[in-house]
């Protein structure tokens, strides 16, 4: 069996520091413990001096201060991520697949790749963008966006997109906060079995961003009038150099702004820096994910979306990445199966959700399809219930890899999740991720193994945010991730992601949900994702939605809100089956007072359920502002109000 690169490089690592880190256990202590060395063995690893003309000596400082927030890593380093990208460009092989949901292929391969990002960046230059300038972008996930992408950030400056889901408005929301110079857009997409024509969307959206080019993807005769086409856009001026030579920046100079969601406030912008995102993801994808120029990496995203950014990092490593514009669901829930076999696709990311509906729907993957190439499945967004990691073993492949992962926007990479070589349990998160000192604390800001607790990250990491846009005091950055009562207390300052987690004495990890979605019943605390995990089990759910209100007098209302499959009723003989389903694998405490179908249940834009926006308004409060903009479906939230007001207590 050949080595995994994790373990060629805790092999080399190893030998560096004069001790045994072969066992995973051993080099996940050794990369929390000491940062500066474990980083400079990534930094080594992947050769990363070779791509910001030199390499470290021993004078050059890792992290002279580990202070959160505002640790500083590689002070002296200038380096651009997309050196790193085409480092690989001397191949003659495929590296970005282009698929949408009428079959459409397309292919940009590796010595292809130079000469599109310079052309593109060349205009971006015509455009007046430099150093720190915006470029905005609102598409489905195309090759295209990629190309636009890495352009953007060769030339130092900073890239913000956003899926053409959103409205108009919404969109602005985000973006407009940037001032971008360019926009790139889409005539359109297709989904669901339907063409999506966002001409006059994005018309106008270039308007209330008041950008000075609008650059559109698409047939050229859908381009409004004013716009620059992607074909033009992408035509090499004369004398242009066949490899462009991006623009060496500080370590943490912004790459990058994504958005939180926004679905109560105003969506914060948050920065990360080239250097810190470079190093995160080439630990992320060359290390834990094991990809490498042999692989095919395919995520199911959407540019709204993280994953998005983190799918990009395939091509750090070498390896091939598939892009889909499409539904994950159309024609059937075989879709992305086809094309994780079409393909040849070794490491497929999902979500929760696209399993359950692949998993209600009785397909058969394995049987169905020459998934042989497959090596590994990622699934994020939400927790991975115990029952569909068994469902991928019998109906994907058996020992099938499954790494469910836990990450999010504010690091744009994951904390923890699988690992290669690591054994997967169902239901667990398998390992903290390296460099992620990552702990479960009491109230107490006491560490506990064996019992719930609030995650927390005790030591830097590189790739999280160098600022929030617009915040030149860092007081809203502060205030997202550092500010909780344990400083009271006297406790060090850490990061609180607002994760209720349970760490195991084997070092994995078990996610109960959001610590600000708690329900509290008689004063135990108890996580909806367990009940989620048990109540969308049962055949006829399609999706569960449980939340814990206050009332008046110390009253406790815990209703579970459900969709249900087609053809499906909520029978007296239904209800009893999930409140006992519920009663026998969790407790009868966590038996809910009501189960009511609901016609549908409100995600952010990335899939997350509003348990607390909703929750509130159940209980009855007026000061719950939800952005329209930011929920998939925002006429349900009049329908859960209306809920709240028809209870009785």
């Amino acid at each position: 069996m050949s080595r995994s690169r994790m373990d060629v490089f805790a092999s080399e690592l190893s030998a560096r520091v004069g001790r045994d880190l072969t066992d995973y256990a051993d080099l996940w202590e050794y990369s929390v413990t000491d940062l500066p060395g474990f980083w400079r063995g990534v930094w080594d690893f992947f050769e990363v001096g070779s791509v910001t003309g030199r390499p470290l000596d021993e004078s050059d400082q890792v992290l002279p201060d580990a202070s959160m927030p505002g640790a500083k890593w590689f002070p002296d380093v200038h380096l651009n991520y997309v050196d790193a990208v085409l480092a690989h460009a001397d191949r003659d092989t495929v590296a970005i697949v282009g698929l949408t949901e009428d079959g459409v292929r397309t292919e940009i391969t590796w010595d292809s790749l130079p000469r599109l990002v310079g052309a593109v960046a060349r205009t971006l230059v015509d455009a007046g963008v430099g150093e720190g300038d915006v470029v905005a972008a609102y598409l489905p996930d195309v090759p295209e966006a990629v190309i636009a992408f890495l352009a953007t950030a060769s030339l130092g400056a900073v890239w913000s997109g956003c899926g053409q889901d959103y409205a108009p408005e919404g969109a602005a929301g985000r973006l407009a906060q940037l001032r971008p110079k360019v926009l790139f857009s889409s005539a359109g997409y297709r989904f669901n079995g339907k063409d999506v024509d966002k001409r006059a969307d994005s018309a106008e959206l270039a308007r209330l961003l008041g950008v000075g080019t609008h650059i559109v993807v698409g047939e050229t005769s859908d381009a409004p009038d004013g716009t620059m086409t992607w074909t033009e856009a992408v035509a090499p001026p004369v004398g242009a150099p066949d490899h462009p030579a991006p623009v060496r920046v500080p370590f943490d100079h912004p790459l990058w702004v994504l958005f939180s969601s926004g679905t109560t406030g105003k969506p914060k912008g948050i920065v990360h820096g080239h250097g810190g995102v470079l190093l995160e993801h080439l630990k992320e994808t060359g290390l834990h994910a094991d990809l490498g120029p042999d692989s095919v990496f395919f995520w199911h995203t959407a540019l709204s979306w993280m994953m998005w950014n983190f799918q990009i990092a395939g091509l750090l490593v070498g390896s091939r990445i598939v892009c889909y514009s499409g539904s994950p669901l159309y024609p059937d829930a075989d879709r992305l199966w086809q094309i994780v076999a079409d393909e040849n696709v070794t490491y497929f990311g999902t979500s929760p959700g696209q399993l359950q509906a692949s998993r209600k729907a009785g397909i058969v993957p394995g049987r169905d399809h020459d998934l042989s190439a497959l090596s590994t499945l990622g699934s994020t967004g939400s927790t991975l219930a115990a029952d569909l990691f068994t469902w991928v073993d019998d109906n994907v492949a058996a020992g099938l890899p499954v790494s469910s992962i836990s990450g999010g926007t504010d690091i744009v990479s994951a904390f923890a999740g699988g690992s290669a070589g690591v054994p997967v349990v169902a239901g667990e998160l398998s390992v903290r991720h390296l460099g992620v000192a990552l702990e479960s604390w009491s109230p107490q800001a006491e560490p506990l193994i064996g019992e719930v607790g609030e995650m927390v990250i005790t030591k830097p990491m590189p790739s999280m945010p160098v600022s929030f846009w617009d915040d030149p005091d860092g007081e809203r950055y502060r205030k997202a991730y550092f500010a909780h009562e344990w400083d009271r207390a006297g406790a060090p300052t850490v990061w609180r992601h607002g994760d209720w987690v349970t760490l195991t004495d084997r070092g994995s990890l078990v996610i109960h949900g959001r610590s600000d979605a708690t329900l509290n019943r008689n004063g135990i605390r108890m996580g909806s994702a367990d009940i989620y995990e048990v109540v969308e089990a049962v055949d006829e759910v399609a999706e569960g939605f449980v939340l814990g209100v206050d009332g008046p007098d110390g009253k406790y209302w815990m209703p579970l809100f459900v969709t249900l499959v087609d053809g499906a009723e909520l029978t007296d003989e239904l209800t009893a089956r999930i409140a006992s389903q519920v009663k026998t694998r969790l407790s009868a405490r966590h038996v809910p007072d009501e189960v009511i179908v609901a016609p549908g249940i409100p995600h952010t834009r990335t899939g997350k359920k509003l348990e607390v926006p909703v929750t509130a308004i159940l209980a009855g409060r007026s000061d719950v502002n939800i952005d329209p903009k930011s929920v998939d479906d925002y006429g349900l939230v009049d329908w859960y109000a209306g809920q709240g007001r028809a209870h009785e207590w």
